[in-house]
């Protein structure tokens, strides 16, 4: 029986933990950073904290011992906030084997060294030849729990190892497909967050449908440029975790990102927003990210631009959508 470790107990790393342990003929184990969450979750029997409408499944192990989850993993899923994953591998390291499959189910880019999450795990583990991979695509936390119909990409290059982890999550309402870019796939869930805070501040300004299907189609053509550029194919984020994961982010009610748009576009400030959150909206440290590459690159990103504006440099939400209908006319 596969022991599968699962490193993150917030509402995405607590649905996956559930996921699998609801399959079946596996163990799953859970690292829970937290000790009061710890304790809340083995006394209650959910995580009152991140996903309280939903109990954990009997069969899930909870610790907070990060050697004891991941002792004989077959593979272990990090669903830590990625501006962590590095400090988190650099503690895992000691307890993982050779040669370790390590899932990221985080989306972002690290901010301090502009670092996809692949390229941080092969910095932290790449004298231990780690098989990568990436889950991604368009799935809330609270809609995979209730068991309604989800389809997500796993990206990685190791088609064997692949397979296994695809059959592993795939169940009647979860449904996986591979893609040997991952480049291209971890790229689309970390870049469609900076697009939803774009989105929702037109919705919180009261432009209407045309305007975000507007920012969603040239969005995505953002997000394929400094993709592109970055040695992911163009066709991947035509894909679930491209398309499909911006138009859930840029259009559901329960994407974070959307949310800190949308109050932005009403007037409060960043600082008001994130101190009324108790999860991350990772689009906020993304965009930051995202800027700094498209600038080093020399890529057009003209929304990641104003989005950048408007988080960290005080710029009115109106006049950045100005200055993006006044920009220069040309083909599409």
């Amino acid at each position: 029986m596969d022991k599968i470790a699962v490193i993150g107990a917030g509402s995405w790393g607590t649905t996956l933990a559930n996921l699998l342990a609801g399959k079946g003929n596996v163990q799953v184990h859970l690292w829970v950073r937290e000790g009061e969450l710890l304790e809340l979750m083995r006394t209650q029997g959910r995580n009152e904290w991140f996903l309280p409408d939903f109990p954990l499944q009997p069969g899930l192990q909870l610790s907070s011992d990060l050697g004891e989850v991941l002792h004989g993993a077959a593979f272990t899923v990090m669903v830590v906030p990625c501006q962590f994953l590095r400090q988190v591998l650099a503690e895992a390291k000691a307890h993982l084997p050779e040669r370790p499959a390590v899932v990221c189910a985080s989306k972002g880019i690290e901010v301090s060294r502009l670092k996809t999450m692949s390229q941080v795990v092969q910095e932290e583990l790449g004298d231990m030849q780690p098989r990568y991979f990436i889950l991604s695509g368009p799935s809330f936390a609270k809609e995979v729990s209730r068991g309604l119909p989800t389809a997500v990409t796993l990206g990685g290059s190791d088609r064997e190892m692949g397979q296994r982890i695809q059959e592993r999550f795939s169940q009647d309402h979860f449904r996986v497909y591979l893609n040997a870019d991952y480049k291209g796939v971890e790229l689309g869930g970390a870049l469609k967050n900076v697009m939803a805070l774009a989105a929702g501040v037109s919705d919180g300004l009261g432009f209407g449908s045309d305007a975000r299907a507007a920012l969603i189609t040239r969005g995505l053509a953002e997000m394929s440029r400094l993709g592109v550029a970055m040695g992911a194919e163009a066709k991947t984020f035509m894909g679930l975790s491209g398309l499909g994961d911006l138009v859930l982010t840029c259009t559901g009610d329960l994407s974070r990102n959307r949310q800190v748009g949308l109050k932005l576009g009403q007037g409060y400030s960043l600082t008001e927003i994130l101190e009324g959150m108790n999860m991350v909206a990772e689009g906020v440290k993304t965009t930051e990210a995202v800027y700094q590459l498209s600038t080093n690159l020399g890529v057009e990103m003209p929304i990641t631009e104003q989005v950048y504006a408007m988080l960290y440099q005080g710029k009115h939400p109106g006049d950045s959508v100005k200055e993006l209908m006044r920009r220069e006319l040309k083909e599409e």
